[in-house]
């Protein structure tokens, strides 16, 4: 929990996005800041990860019903490209 801690109080208008398990991956919680950086950690279960969004003060979404934000897909387009050009 340390890392979400750290990443909720470095970064600007963080919001959690509980990801249901799926056959590769159990539960996660992902964490997106305003600027699109994201951090993802395990978790025991979606309920759990609703519990440690909360714990974090910051909002919280199911991203079953939400999808992910663009400035997420917009930061990982640009990190992409930056490589390219690296």
């Amino acid at each position: 929990m340390g890392h979400l801690q750290e990443f909720v109080g470095s970064r600007v208008g963080v919001e959690a996005y509980v990801e249901p398990p799926n056959a590769q991956t159990p539960a996660t919680v992902l964490l997106v800041a305003t600027t699109g950086e994201w951090t993802r950690r395990r978790v025991p279960d979606e309920r759990t990860g609703f519990d440690v969004a909360r714990s974090l003060g910051v909002p919280v979404y199911n991203v079953r019903f939400t999808g992910y934000p663009q400035r997420m897909r917009d930061w990982n387009s640009a990190q992409r490209a930056q490589r390219k050009r690296g």
